[in-house]
């Protein structure tokens, strides 16, 4: 029997048109290792430094802080509203998304059987919130699997042009999607949605570094700081004109 990596059969053609990368070891020490608390990637190899002020954050934590407006480790639907709004979300978008996520994530995160009548989210289980039918960048556990979300672009991102477009996306999603699973296919499908809209540039591609950061979180930070300039320049404009 040959002892040469096989990645992709002829007779499946499936497995070629979705290639797996075979050099990450070349390019990232321990690609498949989980990493508690950095997303990394090829060309951030250790993470976001400036970012990771809560070490004791498993990355999925991480990418739901930015949210946590006191710092207590509970998000109530307040501060998920906040949160969107000042992502530069209007009121209808920020209203609707609160009842989904909330619903959702509750009650896995809740410290009890008991289900929280304030449908606040518990950060301390945030794992929990893991749901089907994604792309396995996150563990079970809510660590960060390079490997996998190296895959995300071997396998979607077609003409290698450093990040994935509305199609690819849509394709992705699609090959994810898991045998019975209306939450899963649910949660997805909004969740690459609301990336899209805050993060694809003029070409309609969001690029591989800003999909990195939504994981650990930080492009929420970064998208906030230009929603708040923006809103900024607009008051002085106008304070200018009726001057």
């Amino acid at each position: 029997m040959s002892s040469k990596l096989v990645t992709a059969i002829p007779s499946v053609p499936i497995t070629e048109s979705r290639p797996v990368p075979t050099d990450l070891d070349n390019k990232l020490p321990h690609p498949g290792v989980p990493r508690a608390n950095k997303a990394v990637s090829v060309e951030k190899p250790n993470g976001s430094p400036a970012h990771l002020a809560r070490e004791d954050y498993t990355v999925m934590q991480q990418h739901v802080a930015f949210f946590d407006r006191d710092n207590d480790g509970v998000l109530w639907p307040w501060d998920t509203y906040i949160g969107f709004r000042r992502l530069g979300f209007g009121r209808i978008i920020s209203t609707l998304a609160v009842p989904f996520i909330h619903a959702s994530f509750s009650y896995p995160t809740a410290p009890s059987i008991l289900p929280d009548p304030f449908f606040r989210i518990n950060m301390k289980n945030m794992h929990r919130c893991k749901h089907g039918s994604d792309a396995e960048v996150y563990d079970t556990e809510g660590r960060f699997v390079p490997e996998k979300f190296e895959e995300l672009f071997s396998k979607y991102d077609r003409n290698n042009k450093g990040g994935l477009s509305w199609e690819d996306i849509q394709a992705m999603i699609l090959a994810n999607m898991n045998i019975v699973d209306p939450v899963g296919w649910t949660a997805e499908r909004l969740e690459w949605w609301v990336l899209y809209l805050l993060a694809a540039d003029d070409n309609g591609v969001v690029s591989k570094e800003k999909i990195r950061a939504q994981y650990d979180g930080s492009l929420w930070y970064q998208v906030a700081e230009e929603v708040e300039a923006k809103g900024r320049a607009r008051s002085a404009a106008q304070k200018a004109k009726w001057q």
